[in-house]
């Protein structure tokens, strides 16, 4: 099959009913909704100059095929980039859109269609992990989020809303029609020689879709643990826990904290390739070499607790459970690691401590988490200070305090300031920050006995990093503010 060099604007196919299945040099195959104008055939007989042959199909088959079709467009980096060049940036691709009472009825989605590719290549070059679309009464804001915080990068006239989130719906392989329910889809791409899959969420609001599209840059994820930022302690404390035979080890931390991350460099350690490694994901956000990766599908059945218990009869070494919801996955991990086999997971919780509270709430009795439980990370990510633009400030007395340091033993705190090299943020970049807590025999006896969050966090941490003294060797080296620091990570309280 060769597809047609002359096609027809998606705005034209959905409208009137029409779209190319198939383009040849003496004809093209066209399929048409049931109670299509026939006169909409005379004007694709004209723009493809043709002879048609013509597929009748009803409206949601048509739906199908129109998706897609159009859904094969993919982002060009190349294009976009020049594109952007020869425009000017983003807000001059927004004024080339031309001024109609309704984009969706005109002819040449190409103005629209350049908008979304500088959007996304803009976005993956400014290394933003999220690009969120949000309809307002008076006009359409669009940011991204550049090292997890959002910054509004456009504001266009909300006349823009309709035709981005409809041409986005379809590359995503989307219900264009339906506007009533929120709808999840991906976007695969290459842009110079990266690939990057988009996730795409799209969900009703008052004054329209909002889309929020994920962006997930592969390079960015397989990091070896030496590549985590991991202080040298923490580091071999952790290397030294993924060596153990068996027992469980949780991650924990807010959405956009790094988990994946840190769980996918863990199981490449694991990955010896002796070892039969099986991860259960909602969703896959990479795929790994040489590990089996299972997506769920509540819609299905197929959730955590119901695949996990179905991968056992596959003979796993090391299984990886995307997150502990409930009380039959955390039962059914902790089976299977009391049988000797090492599994990693991840828990929403606020600190170390806390996860070890969260199981006791979900009901798993304490003799369990103390006989399976053998670590558990929590981790933040603070925004590094531009190396271009940081400035040095005076120490105050309080923040002398809060760190430990002595006045005449102070290091020089720095501060941001916003050049063009940071787009005026004043940082570029994150760093992690962890702390980790190991059951050991103390421990062991403490969880057994039921003793309190804050009994746990005493002991864990008397002779360790919490993650506020974590962050505060980045602040001592200059590599971070004492604001980020504060932002990111609860201060310590004297108790």
């Amino acid at each position: 099959m060769s597809t047609s060099t002359t096609d027809l604007s998606y705005a034209f196919a959905r409208d009137k009913g029409v779209v190319v299945l198939e383009g040849h040099e003496d004809q093209v195959r066209l399929a048409v909704r049931h109670g299509a104008d026939p006169f909409s055939l005379i004007e694709a007989r004209r723009v493809l100059r043709r002879p048609l042959t013509l597929q009748s199909m009803g409206p949601q088959e048509f739906e199908r095929a129109l998706t897609e079709h159009y859904a094969r467009e993919g982002v060009s980096g190349d294009e976009a980039e020049a594109e952007l060049d020869r425009q000017g940036g983003l807000a001059s691709l927004v004024d080339g859109i031309p001024e109609t009472a309704d984009l969706l009825d005109g002819d040449d989605d190409a103005p629209v269609i350049r908008l979304i590719n500088g959007l996304i290549y803009e976005a993956v070059n400014r290394k933003a992990s999220d690009v969120h679309i949000e309809p307002h009464e008076d006009n359409l804001s669009v940011r991204y989020r550049i090292d997890g915080v959002l910054q509004e990068v456009l504001s266009p006239s909300r006349r823009l809303a309709a035709p981005l989130t409809s041409r986005i719906k379809v590359m995503a392989r989307l219900d264009i029609a339906e506007k009533r329910v929120p709808q999840d889809g991906r976007i695969s791409l290459s842009i110079g020689g990266r690939s990057i899959d988009v996730r795409v969420s799209t969900l009703p609001s008052r004054y329209g879709e909002r889309v929020t599209m994920r962006l997930l840059d592969t390079r960015n994820a397989l990091l070896g643990l030496d590549e985590l930022g991991m202080d040298e302690t923490t580091l071999t404390r952790f290397r030294d826990i993924l060596a153990q035979p068996n027992g469980i080890t949780l991650v924990t931390g807010p959405t956009g904290s790094g988990k994946t991350t840190t769980l996918y460099s863990a199981l490449s350690v694991l990955n010896n390739g002796e070892r039969n490694v099986m991860t259960l994901e909602d969703p896959i956000e990479y795929g790994l070499d040489g590990i089996s990766q299972t997506q769920m599908h509540h819609k299905v059945g197929l959730t955590f607790a119901a695949t996990l218990r179905a991968i056992l009869r596959h003979d796993p070494d090391v299984v990886m459970v995307g997150e502990i919801r409930d009380l039959e996955t955390a039962k059914v991990a902790f089976e299977f690691a009391s049988t000797g086999r090492p599994v990693l997971s991840t828990v929403h919780t606020n600190s170390a401590a806390g996860a070890i509270q969260r199981l006791r709430d979900m009901g798993i009795e304490p003799y369990v988490l103390a006989a399976t439980l053998k670590a558990v990370i929590a981790q933040r990510l603070v925004r590094k200070l531009c190396d271009h633009c940081k400035e040095p400030h005076p120490t105050t007395p309080e923040e002398l305090a809060m760190f430990g340091l002595q006045p005449g033993d102070a290091p020089q705190l720095w501060r941001p300031r916003g050049c063009m090299a940071c787009g005026n943020s004043g940082y570029n970049g994150r760093l992690g920050v962890y702390e980790l807590i190991t059951v050991d025999g103390g421990l062991r006896d403490l969880i057994r006995a039921d003793g309190s969050e804050d009994d746990i966090q005493d002991m864990a941490f008397t002779h360790h990093d919490t993650l506020f003294r974590n962050a505060a060797r980045y602040v001592a080296s200059g590599q971070t503010s004492v604001e980020e620091v504060l932002r990111v990570c609860r201060r310590e309280e004297e108790r």
